[in-house]
């Protein structure tokens, strides 16, 4: 499955140099506003040690990990809901995202300038905020003059649909995002298809300097404190530092690097798995001798919807699946050696994949 993040920010916070780190593209990074004009897109390998584990097993010829499209947003300023800016074009990107990394300026330096003058990323992440909230409370009103004639005339549905439409409202004039409520049943669907952009799952990427990168720093101690009641995710990590282990060539000079920092891994490999995180998403992998893979699907999801993400016929004529525990094929390290000893389960269309299953499918079309 498709899966797309945006990058986005104020101008001047790190978006270009993290998106380079995520990607190797090479978006232009510089030293003032709006240097990123149109978006830039990458797609880029989920890093999985299960994956490189099973195919150190299965010696296959191809190794296929997932990937997430990423795409780099132009910067925003003041007034983007009413067009200022780049306003238009950075909300109708971020609209067509599943999700948002938000990256905030949590270092100071003097040398690279701040849009407004002075380093708080607080204040900027309100700064996005109320124009995304602004750029909502139109779509939610625009809804609400549809629905609105239908409920004057008593119609049950109707009115429960614009009550729904009236907390929005209340939830986003309080300067409250959409993701922050709780939603009965029947509004899920609903608050689906306004795709509002507060809706959207986000996750505040902290960009910090090098002295900040383990245990972070005053900026990111206000970062968390400012969305502790938001269903957020955060992280730490410095854009500059990433881009420096970008530019080594060899696993052991990554290794070594990261080690005098005091990181086990670099922070873009922990941010591409908070992502999967982020948006309730798991793996399961196919293994064979021709292709060791990894398919990305949704939580909850059945062995028919699993296999329709390789083809669809696979879940149209889909039959059964036959399913192995990731522990228990490392553990007896084939699929023989699986079969043999009782563990290879056949499982039908109720059947709900866990992450890391191994799977095979039986369909006929």
């Amino acid at each position: 499955m498709a899966l797309k993040c945006g990058i986005v920010g104020l101008p001047n916070v790190g978006k270009s140099t993290l998106f380079n780190c995520l990607s190797n593209a090479k978006a232009q990074s510089a030293n003032f506003p709006f240097c990123t004009i149109e978006p830039n897109i990458g797609v880029i390998t989920v890093p999985d040690s299960r994956l490189n584990k099973l195919a150190e097993i299965v010696q296959p010829q191809n190794v296929q990990p997932t990937t997430i499209e990423i795409v780099d947003i132009a910067g925003l300023v003041k007034g983007a809901s009413k067009g200022e800016g780049l306003g238009n074009q950075f909300l109708a990107n971020i609209r067509e995202t599943d999700a948002i990394l938000h990256v905030l300026r949590c270092f100071d330096d003097g040398n690279v300038v701040h849009v407004d003058g002075s380093v708080d990323p607080v204040r900027d992440k309100e700064i996005i905020d109320i124009e995304l909230q602004l750029k909502d409370l139109e779509t939610v009103d625009t809804r609400k003059t549809k629905i609105s004639r239908a409920a004057r005339t008593g119609d049950k549905d109707a009115i429960k649909t614009l009550d729904f439409y009236n907390r929005v409202v209340a939830v986003l004039e309080s300067g409250k995002s959409a993701r922050t409520m709780e939603l009965e049943e029947f509004e899920v669907p609903l608050m689906r298809d306004m795709q509002l952009l507060t809706s959207k799952p986000v996750m505040y990427v902290c960009n910090v300097d090098e002295n900040s990168v383990v245990s972070g720093n005053n900026h990111v101690d206000a970062v968390r404190e400012a969305v502790k009641d938001e269903n957020a995710e955060i992280i730490v990590l410095g854009a500059g530092i990433e881009a420096d282990i970008a530019e080594l060539e060899s696993y052991e000079e990554r290794v070594e690097f990261l080690e005098d920092l005091g990181l086990k891994e670099p922070g873009v490999a922990k941010l591409i798995q908070k992502a999967y995180s982020l948006l309730a998403l798991d793996t399961y992998f196919t293994a064979g001798v021709k292709e060791v893979r990894a398919w990305t699907i949704p939580r909850g999801s059945t062995a028919p919807q699993a296999a329709g993400v390789i083809h669809t016929d696979f879940e149209k004529g889909f039959i059964r699946a036959e399913v192995i525990k990731y522990n228990d094929f490392v553990t007896l390290g084939s699929e023989a050696a699986v079969k043999e000893a009782g563990k290879m389960r056949v499982e039908g269309k109720e059947y709900v994949v866990a992450d890391a299953d191994i799977m095979h499918f039986r369909f006929n079309v």
